[in-house]
């Protein structure tokens, strides 16, 4: 078999049943590698007094898990192109769960930094995977709004363990340990292994085309069993199946520009957004809010994020994702620089609002942009290499944050933070190549890939 059409064929597909199972399944796997992500930052006010965990301490915990995340990141490139999407997915989940679980009976602050970077590592390598996986099972003109949706729904572990967190760490001097049980919730996803499906594009470009055939038609079988017969697809392209990248090929020419254009997009968004998450629940402790109010405004601000990303589920197919990041980057700028000009508890609640709706826009806009800049040859790899990359930027980041902070106060932090955002929306502004109306960027070697 030459080819299996499996581009075509997917993107033919009405919306149905198997998407919709798809989504849930997705969504649950971001559920919890958003409420695993703050889970320190919930408990680390109450380690300061049960522990006597310092600032210091708590950036170093913060910096690690962040190499943690890179590390994850790259090798989840390796992995769901030697694995495949679906396996990569189910084990990279599985791993946050299981360090999560871990991390509640961590003795010292040692101890659950350990467990808080094995955990990181798993949460960053599931979400790359995901980003992929969605890109290639759901039809190219609706990627953009389901990978949004994925988001919406997922974002909702955020508010969630914030507001659990905000319940349940003050009530003993063990109860912060109940945050990373209900992160390890994320085991669960095991209860969809049956529901999801290889990519057989994955399958096609390493020319499985039995396998990707197979695939096709349990997908195209599910879809019409709901749908009644389906519309055929447009004529085949013949394509060579694609050898792994080795990691230099990401500066090739028609690779650099895009390679560059997210490291950038995802450092100013790692240290911009955890900047603020990670820490605003201890700054305001330290400036003298205590730690249950601290926590509790945190937790309300949340509540913004799954409206960020409806936001993003209504924008993202409509308009040019590139145009969006920018502006909703200046907006998440903006709003947090005003965060940090405030002790009013209705501002701190209001313009932290605002920083997570943006934000989660901006998350979610960019999540379905990554992939978008690459051929299938090449996709696994960059979005994997840049969002790594993002993720490792952060291991100064909060080492910065605690400088600026002990040397200049509590203002200069947001003010870094803004900053970082404006960097970000003007390299994408200046040189984020478009993305809508396209399918992929084509590989000039073989006929357009889709």
């Amino acid at each position: 078999m030459a080819a299996t059409n499996a581009a075509n064929r997917l993107d033919r597909l009405p919306i149905s049943r198997f998407h919709r199972i798809t989504l849930i399944a997705v969504s649950f796997a971001y559920f919890y590698e958003f409420a695993d992500t703050n889970t320190f930052a919930t408990t680390a006010p109450r380690l300061v007094k049960l522990w006597g965990v310092t600032v210091n301490q708590i950036a170093y915990v913060t910096s690690l898990s962040f190499v943690g995340m890179f590390i994850g990141a790259v090798v989840v490139g390796w992995l769901a192109d030697r694995w495949g999407r679906r396996r990569t997915l189910m084990v990279t989940t599985v791993w946050f769960g299981v360090f999560s679980l871990a991390s509640v009976v961590s003795w010292d602050i040692v101890s659950l930094g350990v467990m808080r970077v094995l955990t990181s590592a798993g949460l960053s390598a599931m979400t790359v995977v995901a980003v992929i996986y969605i890109n290639e099972i759901y039809p190219s003109a609706k990627r953009g709004r389901y990978q949004a949706w994925a988001i919406v729904i997922g974002i909702c572990g955020t508010p969630v363990t914030n507001l659990i967190a905000a319940l349940v760490v003050p009530i003993n001097g063990w109860s912060w340990r109940l945050v990373y049980l209900w992160g390890a919730l994320g085991l669960l996803i095991l209860l969809f292994a049956r529901h999801l499906v290889e990519s057989p594009r994955w399958f096609e470009s390493h020319g499985r085309y039995d396998e990707a055939e197979a695939a096709l038609q349990e997908i195209e079988g599910r879809v019409a069993a709901q749908t009644g017969p389906l519309p055929e697809p447009a004529p085949p392209i013949e394509e060579r199946p694609q050898p792994r990248m080795p990691w230099r090929s990401l500066l090739q020419k028609r690779y650099l520009i895009p390679t560059i254009v997210l490291c950038v997009l995802w450092v100013t968004q790692t240290i911009g957004f955890f900047g603020y998450s990670s820490w605003a629940p201890t700054l305001l402790a330290q400036e003298g809010i205590s730690v249950e109010k601290s926590i509790f405004y945190v937790a309300l601000s949340t509540i913004g994020a799954p409206l960020g990303s409806l936001v993003a589920a209504l924008l993202t197919d409509r308009f040019e994702r590139k145009w969006l990041l920018v502006v909703f980057g200046v907006g998440i700028a903006a709003a947090g620089l005003m965060y940090g000009l405030t002790f009013s508890p209705l501002f701190i609640v209001v313009f932290g609002f605002l920083v997570n709706m943006f934000e989660r826009t901006y998350t979610a806009l960019a999540y379905a942009y990554s992939p978008e800049l690459y051929d299938i040859r090449a996709r696994s790899l960059g979005t994997s290499v840049s969002y790594g990359i993002g993720r490792l930027s952060n291991a100064i980041g909060p080492l910065i944050i605690a400088l600026l902070y002990t040397n200049q106060g509590y203002q200069s932090v947001f003010i870094f933070i803004a900053a970082t955002w404006i960097v970000g929306a003007l390299t994408v502004a200046i040189l984020g190549p478009r993305t809508r109306g396209t399918v992929n960027a084509p590989d000039p070697e073989t006929a357009p890939v889709h």
